[in-house]
């Protein structure tokens, strides 16, 4: 199983460089500079679909994350629909990944999800997702299509994701969106967003999600002041992270997703000491205003519908505010 960095897929001549801004739910490969779309984003989007099969007490609504599936995935996302098939799913990937990827996965679309609606009710004017891979927020978030969403990716993982949405979503549903490919190794994407019609110094909310825990120190500072220097006063950053604990081996549970990761080429490099991020944002223009972990959403959202599922306490969530 394929997790946002728990299990990435590689291929053998992969080698890997870290991009300005690399999403964790696409595979970057460098050398002939090739790209493809990873099992993780196709398995993050599966459990958008059992969670969506659920029905009376599901915490996230993706008509639209089984168009992203294929193969088993598919079936199995359609089987989902009878419950006891869906409950029998979910029961063998807690059990197989004890520590709760995939409640991990819904509870933190679920906070994001409030965290970006909230945002649009305060007036950004626009949304930025960074690395979006398989993300649907733009086509089935309740108002969103009043604002320009810029979808920024790879442009092989953005022709596949292009491509889906026309098949799937109705024209009137993703007249909003602008896709913004571009090389994030070599790329310029400061100039891509502005040609794709980004308004610096706009009001606006930019999504990080599955990305920061594959970058080096030197990116992430370079990608929050980016930030800062381009978006209004009162702007949110919404970004994910590890805790720092559990790249050092301080965590029960990270063990065999960290080796599992690591042999696939793709081994976390960063994280946060949740302690120190309100000092790092503020030294660059932001104030923290949230930083949850997986485990703490999922008591959030989960636990009073009676839903005692396995999430991660290392991965965590955050928003920051531009000053």
């Amino acid at each position: 199983m394929i997790v946002d960095g728990w299990h990435c897929h590689s291929t053998p001549d992969a080698r890997v460089m870290t991009p300005h801004w690399k999403s964790g739910r696409s595979f970057i490969i460098v050398g002939g500079m090739r790209n493809e779309t990873s099992r993780s984003a196709e398995h993050v989007a599966l459990f958008r679909a059992l969670e969506t099969a659920r029905g009376h007490d599901r915490v996230v609504d993706d008509p639209y994350a089984h168009m992203f599936l294929t193969g088993s995935h598919r079936m199995i996302a359609g089987l989902a629909w009878v419950p006891a098939i869906g409950r029998r799913v979910e029961r063998y990937l807690d059990r197989r990944w004890p520590a709760g990827p995939r409640a991990s996965a819904v509870a933190r679309t679920r906070l994001i999800d409030e965290l970006t609606l909230e945002a649009l009710r305060r007036g950004a004017r626009q949304v930025v997702l960074l690395g979006a891979g398989f993300d649907s927020r733009a086509y089935r978030l309740p108002g969103i299509d009043a604002v320009p969403v810029f979808e920024v990716d790879h442009p092989a993982t953005q022709a596949t994701k292009e491509r889906l949405v026309r098949g799937a979503v109705h024209p009137s549903k993703r007249g909003h969106v602008h896709f913004v490919p571009v090389d994030l190794i070599t790329g310029d994407l400061a100039a891509a967003l502005r040609n794709a019609g980004f308004v610096t110094l706009e009001p606006t909310v930019i999504i990080w999600e599955g990305v920061t825990n594959y970058l080096t120190a030197e990116a992430v500072d370079a990608t929050m002041r980016l930030v800062a220097a381009s978006t209004a006063t009162g702007s949110s950053l919404i970004f994910t992270y590890v805790d720092r604990a559990a790249l050092d081996g301080q965590v029960t549970g990270v063990e065999e997703w960290h080796a599992v990761v690591r042999d696939g080429g793709e081994p976390w490099t960063f994280g946060f000491v949740p302690a120190e991020l309100p000092g790092y944002v503020a030294e660059r223009d932001m104030r923290l205003a949230l930083d949850l972990s997986a485990r703490e959403a999922a008591d959030r959202y989960l636990s009073p519908l009676g839903r005692h599922e396995p999430a991660a306490g290392f991965y965590r969530i955050a928003q920051a505010e531009i000053l």
